[in-house]
């Protein structure tokens, strides 16, 4: 039930005596950053010499499988609770049958071993979907130019029980095919798998602001056409109520609004008519942005807490952002 505010006349209210010192402000406070909002992207490689700074995200980095085992220390050090690992394949080793996408062996199940073998009680969070293996670049199996969707889910399901067996805690389907939560959960449940937890990509939109995450994952370039086939029209608020309230009826633990800022009128409304665990993705447009106008002196780094903030007056329990370290460092200084 929604309070009803009461406020006397001016001056009996002057709402600006709750607002007149630091210490007033902090006991007023409606909402305050955790470092246990936070969960960490980060980017591994196995190509040989493609480690370090991704230019159009700039502090961010790709790593070798030892720099993920540092990131993983210090995020464990940090106490972000969770981290989330995405794939930089061999470009040589792309097909149209996306195959290593299950190899058990490829570039992200062996980041989660690593992660898992030097910090074993963080949270390791993966990707679901094909792009990353996938010649053409697309989230799904390509046929004469359609992405197809059931044999897609088909795919899509033994990559995920590849990661599960890897020792993942937290799947994170980002495909946006119809179908493959529920397909996903029965093969988890199937296999022995029942405790790994699925954070559903949900309500994933079709929007301009992954570009530089594709320059990160090696995707730029390669796709064929475009995504909007099976990711949400930017237009469509009450498509993407409906493909939460989906993924949530198929088994789904979790969901996340994709991108974030732009969409925090889903955020609040996601939060308020189901109730479960909602998160955002500060995908890397919004990243590259923020960063970007840092850098360049036009906006200070306190507009990164602000953000973040954001997205929990907006009713998510946590973030998705490539500043959780720099944030969490800032939290535990004090």
């Amino acid at each position: 039930m929604t309070a009803t505010p009461v406020i006397a006349p001016y001056p009996a209210t002057r709402l600006r005596r709750l607002r007149r010192t630091p210490a007033i402000r902090a006991l007023t406070a409606e909402h305050a950053l955790s470092v246990s909002n936070l969960i960490w992207p980060i980017f591994v490689t196995e190509v040989p010499g493609a480690e370090g700074e991704i230019a159009s995200m700039p502090g961010v980095e790709r790593l070798t499988l030892d720099g993920a085992r540092r990131a993983a220390e210090r995020a464990a050090r940090l106490g972000i609770p969770a981290i989330c690992i995405f794939p930089h394949s061999d470009p040589a080793l792309k097909d149209e049958t996306c195959a290593r996408a299950w190899d058990a062996d490829n570039i992200g199940n062996q980041a989660i071993r690593a992660v898992k073998e030097v910090a074993p009680d963080l949270a390791v969070m993966t990707d679901i979907a094909l792009d990353p293996y996938n010649i053409n670049g697309h989230d799904g199996l390509v046929r004469d130019g359609i992405i197809l969707n059931d044999e897609t889910v088909e795919a899509l399901v033994r990559m995920g029980l590849a990661q599960a067996d890897a020792g993942a805690d937290i799947l994170g389907p980002s495909d946006m095919m119809d179908g493959r939560i529920g397909a996903l959960r029965a093969a988890l449940e199937a296999a022995g798998h029942k405790d790994v937890a699925i954070l559903s990509y949900a309500a994933k939109f079709a929007s301009s602001f992954y570009g530089p995450f594709r320059d990160a994952v090696g995707a730029s370039g390669r796709l064929v056409g475009d995504k909007k086939t099976y990711q949400i029209n930017p237009a469509n608020r009450g498509e993407a109520i409906r493909c939460v309230a989906r993924d949530l009826s198929e088994g789904a633990d979790m969901v996340i609004v994709k991108p974030g800022m732009p969409y925090l009128d889903l955020c609040r409304e996601v939060k308020d008519r189901f109730g479960a665990p909602t998160f955002a993705y500060q995908v890397s447009g919004e990243y590259a942005m923020l960063e970007g106008a840092i850098r360049a002196g036009w906006l200070s780094r306190d507009a990164v807490a602000e953000s973040l903030l954001g997205f929990l007056r907006a009713g998510c329990d946590g973030v998705l952002t490539y500043y959780a370290p720099q944030v969490a460092e800032t939290l535990a200084a004090g």
